[in-house]
């Protein structure tokens, strides 16, 4: 069967299904919404279907009339219409799904084919599209082409399109918890509208915080603390940390990035370099030891590294060789890593020098995860990675992941060729044409399809499972060998893996510094999130990946 994709962006769910499709061996073609020859690229595939996973624009009659045509819909029977998962985090439903629906002259009107349902979490909406949707999205995908083929349907209940929500914090009135709930409500997008020290902004990152706020005498608003590019600002009730802040018109940032000489006087409030999380606060980095095995999270937003944040893991991961037998990098709720911060470089006004000192220090945290001679490394993907991060996680001894996770082992669609280890780690396990081709190809690939190739040691879904895989390494009959081999082989071939990295940076090097370099478009493109007015080339159909 011959499918189109039809998508207003590549995003984290479209590349969920394409990599389903092509693991099951659909032959798939991506075609964005916007390009300019759509209907000719369209005609030109003749699918035997269109699946649109991720759309923000009508479907014209002219495509849905003439391919069936289905559509992802992130809600229950009887939801239509945008702002779905915003409503049901206002009305704290305890159930809700997400929904296929064959696209008619009707928004979301159409009789839907499969769907499937899941226990809301009061997290943030990014967290609950990101994560929640796209597993019943994936889970619904067999039951929807068995649907499609037996024309077995239902009808959708045709209720009221939603109205966009209004969403303003009251800081006089509204406590910790509300507040929190609202900025999640529009957590990634657009954000709470507010105005901070003077400055018209979208609040994004919403943490509770237990310590500080606790004075009465304290107006409610007032900036407490700031932590690691977060601010703590004061609430009837207690106070909240904001770790993003994005200006009209712009991209988001660090909160201190954006009020800069704002926050003259205003005093850092440090955690331990690895947290307990003994009470409520904003932190990123924390740690769970148990078994003589240490579980490393790394909670970064997107899972883009900024150099500090690089630094910071770097110096939790030394501390914790000498702690345990193991340890495991756990990654972030929504991403395990997406490797260098480019929204930091965008905002940059040396971008070049910036760039060079966050590659390095990805570099660094790298290297501190490869020369670890006395204890063993895991990675767990359990959610998705691309670029730098995917190479974070072959800098380990294994690489575990979750069964629909999407990774992206490739960097040359942003104009750079990479650095991180990865001309050492990833020939390491693939071979070198197929570490070519996942290079040049730029395209995702499934967990499945990562472990058929080596990229990918096994499939773990559950934390047991997890936990299993981490122990099994550490016993003494396993152990010792694996830690004698990997002493000798890390002794004889230092110098060898550190020219690797060498002349990475030597490629890189211009890079971020020419000011011609592709780079810096596209950079920019992805940054402010410019919507293509072409599908690009390595998105239409080829076969599967072949090894």
């Amino acid at each position: 069967m011959k499918i189109t994709l039809l998508v207003t962006s590549f995003n984290s769910l479209s590349q969920a299904i394409y990599v389903w499709l092509k693991d099951n061996g659909f032959l798939v073609d991506v075609v964005y919404i916007n390009s300019l020859t759509r209907d000719s690229e369209i005609e030109e595939f003749k699918p035997d279907i269109i699946l649109c996973p991720f759309l923000k624009h009508y479907i014209p009659s002219s495509i849905y009339k003439k391919y069936p045509t289905f559509v992802f819909h992130p809600g229950i029977r009887g939801d239509r219409g945008a702002y779905s998962i915003e409503w049901a985090l206002i009305n704290e439903e305890k159930i809700w799904g997400g929904i296929w629906l064959r696209a008619d002259k009707e928004l979301d009107g159409g009789d839907i084919y499969a769907f499937g349902e899941f226990e809301l979490e009061q997290k943030s909406k990014a967290y609950v599209y990101r994560v929640q949707e796209k597993e019943v999205a994936l889970n619904s995908l067999e039951e929807l082409l068995e649907n499609i083929e037996q024309e077995n349907a239902m009808p959708q209940i045709q209720n009221p399109i939603h109205s966009k929500p209004e969403i303003v914090i009251d800081w006089q009135k509204d406590s910790t918890k509300e507040i929190v709930k609202k900025i999640n409500i529009l957590d990634s997008d657009p954000g709470v509208r507010d105005n901070i020290l003077g400055l018209d902004v979208h609040l994004f990152g919403a943490w509770e915080e237990e310590r500080l706020g606790s004075s009465s005498d304290i107006e409610p608003k007032t900036i407490l603390a700031k932590r690691d590019g977060a601010i703590c600002l004061k609430t009837i009730d207690s106070a909240v940390w904001i770790t993003h802040l994005k200006e009209e018109g712009g991209f988001k940032l660090p909160s201190t990035y954006v009020l800069k000489d704002r926050l003259k006087g205003i005093k850092e409030q440090r955690l331990p370099l690895i947290f307990d999380k003994s009470y409520k606060t904003f932190y990123e980095v924390s740690a769970e030891i148990k078994d003589d095995i240490a579980y490393l999270y790394f909670n970064f937003l997107n899972g883009a590294f900024r150099a500090e944040q690089c630094i910071r893991l770097k110096y939790a991961i030394e501390y914790l060789k000498e702690q345990v037998k193991c340890f495991v990098l756990m990654g972030g709720e929504q991403f395990f890593s997406n490797g260098i911060n480019l929204n930091i470089l965008e905002d940059s006004k040396k971008s070049g020098e910036d760039g060079w000192s966050n590659i390095n220090a990805i570099n660094d945290l790298v290297k501190s995860v490869i020369f670890s001679p006395n204890i063993i490394t895991v990675a767990s993907l359990h959610q998705n990675a691309g670029a730098g991060g995917v190479f974070l996680a072959t800098a380990c001894d294994f690489v575990v992941a979750k069964d629909g996770v999407v990774l992206n082992p490739h960097y040359k669609s942003l104009g750079l060729s990479g650095s991180e280890y990865h001309s050492y780690t990833l020939p390491k396990r693939v071979g070198e044409s197929v570490a070519k081709k996942l290079l040049d190809e730029c395209l995702p690939i499934s967990a499945k399809f990562a472990k058929d190739i080596g990229l990918v040691d096994e499939l773990v879904n559950s934390k047991e499972q997890l936990e299993g895989f981490a122990k099994s390494k550490i016993k003494d009959d396993f152990f010792d060998d694996f830690i004698w081999e990997k002493e000798e082989f890390l002794e004889e071939n230092i110098e060898k893996i550190e020219q690797h990295k060498e002349q990475e940076l030597k490629i890189m090097h211009p890079e971020f510094w020419d000011e011609n370099s592709p780079f810096h478009k596209l950079r920019y493109e992805f940054v402010y999130k410019i919507c293509p007015t072409t599908t690009p080339k390595r998105l239409k159909a080829i076969d599967n990946l072949v090894i």
